[in-house]
């Protein structure tokens, strides 16, 4: 049976609200990012049981705990064990034990700060390459991913549209590279395509044998010269040729995680309750 959820703080951060309009929606699965005025990883004991008594209350599973865990940092000023990576390190270690508890087997983590070019010859490799930058992502993803394996969680790194892995091809390179069942990659292929990377099948057909650990879908405009991204009604956007390829190749595949609607956007004059409403229909008719 097909696992549908949302990340909820995109219907809205008021968890109770959110709880009730994915519930209504007929989703099941809550994805965690931010909850009331906190970010997953931040929530005192009190929050936390209130959370737990409501994802009791409205009989839901939490999918993923979205912390965005090493986001924005830029590799080459970043070292392991300095303060920054200290305080993202304790994060991810606040999210490993806040999935425990929710009995959820997955964290999120980010992939730093995007550096353009990692890779290129004929010359390129002196004048335009940030040499040595993907050598050093894997160093700082080594001591996460070490973590991983200690605590018995799995790791899904987003591919993200500002991230040093912002498509599936790259996410591909890092999993196998990285050697670890513990890491696999969070797929959003709506952030892809700030990447350029064709959603399907090039997207897709690269994260097979077992490298897809969780799956994010929205609908947006890219705009790559103009740097600007419009946020969409699902069926509307430049993901809309893709939706059905994907799910069908996922079912046909065997893929048994969830996937997660990115409610993100927002009618004008509108809510992002309303973002949802609009797009939640076409989801459960593609992805079911």
């Amino acid at each position: 049976m097909t696992k549908l959820g949302v990340i909820t703080d995109g219907i809205s951060r008021d968890f109770e609200r959110a709880l009730t309009v994915m519930t209504e929606a007929g989703l099941e699965y809550a994805e965690l990012q931010f909850l009331w005025d906190k970010e997953v990883g931040d929530l005192n004991d009190q929050e936390m049981a209130k959370a737990q008594a409501l994802v009791k209350q409205f009989q839901v599973k939490v999918s993923c705990i979205s912390r965005h865990n090493f986001v924005g940092m830029i590799v080459g000023q970043t070292e392991v064990g300095d303060s920054k990576y200290q305080q993202h390190m304790d994060g991810l270690r606040r999210c490993i034990v806040m999935a425990k508890e929710f009995d959820c087997p997955l964290v999120r983590i980010m992939s730093f700060r995007r550096d353009m070019i990692l890779f290129g010859k004929g010359g390129a490799e002196h004048w335009v390459v940030a040499k040595g930058a993907w050598d050093k992502l894997k160093q700082l993803l080594t001591p996460p991913v070490e973590l991983a394996e200690q605590e018995g969680i799995t790791l899904v790194l987003e591919t993200g549209n500002n991230a040093m892995v912002p498509s599936a091809y790259l996410g591909r390179k890092l999993v196998d590279e990285m050697g670890s069942d513990r890491l696999k990659i969070l797929w959003d292929p709506g952030n892809s395509l700030y990447a350029n990377e064709l959603p399907f099948p090039d997207g897709y057909d690269a994260l097979k044998g077992g490298r897809l650990g969780h799956f994010h879908i929205k609908d947006a405009i890219v705009d790559m010269p103009k740097a600007t991204v419009e946020f969409c009604e699902m069926g509307t956007g430049q993901m809309a040729p893709t939706f059905e390829p994907i799910a069908k190749g996922l079912k046909a595949d065997g893929y048994d995680g969830v996937i997660s609607l990115e409610s993100v956007y927002r009618p004008e004059g509108g809510s992002f309750e309303d973002g949802f409403k609009a797009s939640v229909g076409l989801f459960k008719k593609v992805f079911a």
